[in-house]
């Protein structure tokens, strides 16, 4: 399955890879496998910013978590040339910034799961974990990290 026109029938395009905003790399590979830094629930001017539960609801949450995916996508993009290489979506983190009686972390991160699973197929299944937090950079609603196995 081709990922660019997976993602042209989901009527998605890569946004501009985000640029760090701290003294980290975005992205370092170990042997078959890449490290993505936490990306934000942006997209171009599109921010979703505010407590989960109180300021924003799960189905607006759930976009940012998408659009954090996306932004993940477009460095691993840019690093590997082809996102035809993934062999496949390892692990996500997900970091979700919620009102303090929020319990809905998984469902948020879900947004960025989906995605995975709906352009990759079984190699978009992967491990994650997903918590709350009191708060993140500049107020966005979500962060998400990832590993994903590229081929060479």
């Amino acid at each position: 399955m081709d990922v660019y026109r997976r993602l042209k029938e989901l009527g998605l395009e890569l946004p501009a890879p985000p640029e760090p905003v701290g003294l980290f790399q975005v992205i370092t590979r170990v042997g078959s496998l890449v490290y993505l830094s936490g990306q934000g629930s942006y997209c171009g001017d599109d921010w979703v910013t505010g407590k989960v539960g109180t300021e924003r609801t799960l189905e607006e949450a759930q976009k940012g978590a998408q659009y954090c995916m996306l932004n993940l996508l477009a460095v691993l993009n840019t690093y590997l040339g082809d996102l035809n290489r993934v062999k496949r979506a390892v692990k996500l983190l997900g970091f979700v910034n919620g009102a303090p009686e929020f319990t809905q972390q998984p469902a948020v991160i879900n947004g960025a799961s989906q995605l995975l699973i709906d352009i990759f197929g079984d190699n978009g299944q992967h491990t994650r974990s997903a918590i709350g937090v009191e708060s993140l950079p500049m107020g966005i609603s979500c962060e998400i990290e990832a590993i994903f196995e590229i081929a060479d």
